[in-house]
């Protein structure tokens, strides 16, 4: 199966349209109808999904809309909240892996599809079930920053936060079940309690030096690729495609997800405040074992595990200097990229069973994105 790759080089365009059917033919890379350019190395890229994906851009204007309208509330308190946090924009990963698998899938083909227009309502289903589990996330970990502003709970005390993410996960439920899919209810149903139990996994490992990789991974896929999985195989379930192509989406998610997180936990030791919209040092500082972490307890000296698993212990960032150079040392960083280069292969295996389009391309196209970027 032929593939386009992504060019780390400067200059790369991906050919990308609301209007241009793909025949899984290369297109020219100097074609200006429908493109999307991307200026400099994917790893200075930061993704907009307007920008990065003119093929669904009208699918997300849409989402938006859903999104806007339903976190319209009598209580004028959830609607500042809600708007402060959707207002602080965001990747839209979730929703984007949805529409894109539901458009290479084919739905929409029919009038009926668009007129129920269930791809965006699902899609805004999936970003709410997202941000709530960030409201929940910030108040546990005590987070100050997010997306480059203030948490809700920073701005506007936990109790207020935690409420309105009952509030996004409620309404969240009351629009899946619109949509009158047993299937993708069950779907989504069992992809909060697994995040809910991530949570819970995670809470439970903080502050423990002990924890080893499989361990680490196990929370990831409950608390992180749950979700991505989740949303991917839900366009491949409005779709009524066979269960081998759904199966596939569901593991392009997961691979996905999982790649995604790991290199989150690189650039919480490598990337810049200004980038990622976060505190650096964050996972440190709340007593996280990260798998930097665990791979220099897996290989560092007794010296360095014993500073590492001090600092888990403590969750304070006073010795983060040593610890950053005890995790260069012994190449944790690359090693983390690695395993999640490994995960964006299975990922980009899964798309084999696609049809060839422009959207599979994108796909293949967030996989490189994933383990390239610097946010």
């Amino acid at each position: 199966m032929a593939r386009r790759r992504a060019k780390p080089a400067s200059g790369r365009t991906l050919i990308l349209s609301d209007h241009t059917a793909s025949s899984g033919s290369p297109v020219a890379p100097n074609a200006t109808a429908g493109s999307a350019t991307f200026p400099g190395s994917l790893e200075s890229c930061t993704l907009n999904p307007y920008e990065s994906f003119p093929i669904i851009t009208s699918d997300l204007a849409e989402v938006d809309r859903v999104i806007k309208q339903r976190l319209d509330s009598p209580v004028v308190l959830i609607g500042t909240i809600a708007d402060y946090i959707i207002g602080a924009g965001g990747k839209r990963l979730r929703p984007v892996l949805l529409l894109l698998f539901a458009r290479a899938l084919g739905y929409g083909r029919s009038e009926a599809d668009q007129h129920a227009g269930h791809h965006w309502l699902l899609a805004a289903v999936v970003e709410f079930i997202h941000t709530a589990t960030l409201l929940h996330d910030d108040i546990v970990d005590e987070s100050t920053l997010r997306r480059g502003r203030p948490t809700a709970n920073a701005q506007f005390g936990n109790a207020a936060a935690v409420l309105v993410g009952d509030f996004l996960y409620s309404r969240a439920f009351q629009m899946m079940v619109e949509v009158d899919q047993m299937k993708i209810q069950r779907i989504l149903a069992d992809a909060t309690n697994t995040i809910a139990e991530g949570e819970v996994l995670q809470l439970m490992n903080c502050r423990d030096p002990g924890v080893d990789e499989a361990a680490y991974l196990r929370v990831i896929r409950y608390k992180t690729a749950k979700l991505f999985e989740a949303a991917s195989r839900i366009g491949a379930v409005l779709c009524g495609a066979s269960e081998a192509i759904e199966s596939a989406a569901a593991a392009y998610g997961r691979h996905l997800g999982t790649a995604f997180q790991l290199i989150d936990d690189v650039l919480d030791y490598s990337g810049a405040t200004a980038d990622l919209g976060k505190n650096i040092g964050d996972d440190l500082r709340e007593g996280k074992p990260t798998l930097p972490l665990i791979r220099v307890m897996q290989a560092g000296t007794p010296a360095d595990r014993a500073i590492v698993s001090d600092a888990i212990r403590d969750g304070g960032t006073e010795h983060f200097d040593e610890i950053h150079a005890a995790i260069l040392r012994h190449d944790a960083l690359g090693y983390t990229r690695r395993l999640a280069k490994t995960e964006a292969s299975f990922a980009n295996a899964a798309l084999a069973a696609l049809p060839p389009s422009l959207h599979r391309d994108a796909l293949l196209y967030l996989v490189t994105y994933s383990v390239s970027r610097s946010n």
